[in-house]
């Protein structure tokens, strides 16, 4: 069945995702004292009282702003038409705002039911300030402190009494709640290097804020699309710098929800800006993505702007720094025009299948002995081989002496070959008999 889906919305700085963190239990929106950490909308699962909902987490909304804090504002406005309840958060220390009226103005014309969230409430002498919200016309106001847990629980009750009955629950929102077993995608890279531009691209949707300012995405966004393999997962990732480089808090926590994107991802596109070549933080990014164990397929974007006589070099570049990678291969794509993206849906699922698949041990042992037959090892032999696990596939090799790296290398080259195992990472183990 089908959740409930229940935005949060505001103007920036009254503490909506210090709000979600507090109904979800654990910190999974990014928090920080200053204005615009929010930035693309989130969406999770939610549950009270045996209850479940889809919660939207959106940015400020600021119309009148630069760029910037329209294409926020738009994703919000995105939010509340799709929600069948909305949670309008406000703050009780600073009062009835400009922008609080032009929020409740959106709202009363939306006509959806709206439950108002009097934020920073802390301690009881303060309740008495949340009268002024009245006057927007949208229902009492609740007093809470989403830092401290304070009058959450009824304004849970609250909210799931808002919520239309089960069964007539209607999908309102167009990202659909998050289902195991669903292949992940991390979308990764430097910031400014047109990774929201590619995710937009890949789901068809304006889903991640697109901004000429470098590190706009400051949260992993993830949102499932159906293909002709089945659905997948794309996960839009903040741009990751060196650490030497992150000196606020937010930018740490965009760094820390990035790399956990590429640990529990399934695969990997790893974007470069072709226009600017390999970098050296481009190389630290896909040693990070090779020591994950994920298949990853290197993106060549803005591939458009390479003068003609500069792109054989840039694929040479691409060859010697990413030389560990050399199973990748290298998609030449601009994700602005949409040159090439069609190429990475194929690629990915290959990648994907792959991953998971397991060799018969049978056809895994005749392909090493005819290798072997082929071109012995130096020094011993393979006596037996078996696949110990997937993702990825992992292959041990029980011999009756050490192998020389470079034989390995051969005998992994023969088994990605014959099993067609592409651009997914493969691990070799030896075991030596005795040893």
């Amino acid at each position: 069945m089908t959740l409930p889906v229940v935005a949060v919305v505001g103007r920036p700085n009254v503490g909506k995702s210090t709000l979600v963190n507090r109904i979800l239990g654990r910190r999974d929106a990014i928090v920080e004292e200053q204005p615009g950490v929010t930035r693309d909308r989130k969406v999770v699962e939610a549950d009270w009282a045996g209850r479940s909902f889809t919660l939207v987490d959106t940015g400020g909304w600021l119309p009148g702003g630069n760029d910037l804090d329209a294409k926020v504002s738009r994703q919000a406005e995105r939010a509340m038409g799709d929600a069948a309840v909305i949670m309008f958060v406000v703050d009780a220390t600073v009062g009835v705002t400009g922008e609080d009226d032009e929020v409740a103005s959106l709202l009363r014309r939306l006509g959806r039911p709206v439950v108002i969230v009097a934020n920073k409430v802390d301690h009881e002498t303060r309740e008495a300030d949340i009268w002024d919200f009245v006057r927007f016309g949208l229902g009492d106001p609740w007093p809470v402190s989403a830092l401290h847990g304070r009058g959450t629980g009824d304004l849970l009750d609250v909210l799931v009494a808002q919520l239309p009955a089960e069964d007539l629950v209607e999908q309102l929102v167009d990202e659909p709640v998050m289902e195991h077993g669903v292949p992940a995608v991390a979308i990764v890279g430097r910031p400014n290097v047109g990774k929201s531009t590619l995710f937009n691209q890949l789901i068809g949707d304006e889903r991640s804020i697109v901004h000429d300012l470098p590190g706009t995405t400051r949260d992993s966004i993830d949102t499932v699309i159906e293909s002709e393999d089945g659905p997948i997962r794309f996960v839009d990732t903040a741009g990751m710098r060196r650490k030497s480089r992150i000196d606020e808090g937010t930018e740490y926590f965009s760094l820390v929800r990035a790399l956990q994107s590429i640990d529990e991802a399934d695969a990997a596109l790893l974007v470069i800006d072709a226009s600017q070549g390999v970098t050296h933080q481009d190389q630290r990014l896909a040693e990070r993505i090779d020591a994950a164990g994920s298949p990853v397929v290197i993106v060549l974007n803005k591939w458009d702007l390479v003068a003609s006589e500069d792109r054989d070099g840039i694929l040479v570049d691409v060859g010697d720094r990413l030389s560990f990678l050399g199973y990748a291969p290298v998609m030449k794509v601009s994700a602005k025009t949409r040159m090439g993206v069609h190429k990475l849906l194929p690629a990915l699922g290959q990648a994907i299948e792959a991953y998971h698949r397991r060799i018969p041990t049978r056809e895994l042992n005749k392909v090493i002995s005819e290798a072997q037959m082929s071109h012995p090892a130096p020094v011993g032999k393979v006596l037996y081989a078996t696949q110990g696990a997937t993702d990825p596939p992992t292959f041990t090799l029980f011999t009756n002496h050490n192998l020389p790296p470079t034989y390995l290398r051969y005998l992994e080259h023969q088994i990605r070959e014959r099993f067609g195992f592409g651009p997914t990472p493969l691990k070799l183990r030896v075991r030596r008999r005795g040893a």
